[in-house]
């Protein structure tokens, strides 16, 4: 019997060791180290929108916000400085190519928005006949959540990363606007940024 449990228990941990080599885990880079960043007062942010399938596999795994109308753009940020930055109050905004803006979706609120509706039912020879809908919301998936940019504070010498969401596509000559930064000891306000999105 103890030759058995053993067998089952090394059959598991190989099983195990095959399921963690499957999932890489999802690290931003540093925010200088992307084509598209901006530096000021010693920060640096960077802007990457993630539409291609293999990076928005990497981030969301079976979830494709883009099919469903989000965009979902990476935002790094550096803080080189000697003083703490609040987040807080953070302010993003996408500006299309013709100057129109869209504010950044809440992460939390994401999955609460509605997926393009199909039709419930199909006319056919044989009358009407029922399409079956999931129930569940496809946008309701850990990682819209659990990889948005949610810092409140960041220290000096730390950065901070994360996913902000908008209701549009990726336009040619569009980009992202950040401003809402502030010093926390002085509360002064620290210059806005302006990114294009490639």
């Amino acid at each position: 019997m103890p030759f058995v449990f053993k067998n089952l228990a090394l059959l598991l941990s190989i099983s195990a060791g095959f399921a963690a080599d499957k999932e890489t885990p999802f690290k931003a880079a540093p925010a200088a180290s992307y084509a598209s960043h901006q530096s000021n007062a010693q920060i640096t942010i960077a802007a990457d929108p993630y539409v291609t399938t293999d990076k928005v596999k990497l981030a969301f795994g079976k979830l494709d916000p883009n099919h469903w109308g989000i965009l979902p753009v990476l935002v790094v940020i550096q803080n080189d400085s000697d003083k703490a930055i609040r987040l807080d109050r953070l302010k993003l905004e996408y500006i299309g190519p013709n100057r129109e803006r869209v504010e950044a979706t809440p992460a939390k609120d994401v999955r609460y928005l509605k997926p393009p509706q199909r039709p419930g039912a199909i006319e056919g020879p044989a009358g009407r006949v029922k399409v079956l809908k999931s129930k569940k919301n496809p946008l309701d998936a850990w990682e819209v959540e659990g990889r948005a940019l949610a810092a409140q504070m960041l220290p000096p010498g730390q950065s901070a990363s994360g996913f902000l969401y908008f209701q549009t596509g990726l336009q040619r000559n569009s980009s992202l606007y950040l401003s809402g930064l502030y010093e926390a000891a002085s509360g002064k306000e620290i210059f806005y940024f302006e990114l294009p999105l490639q």
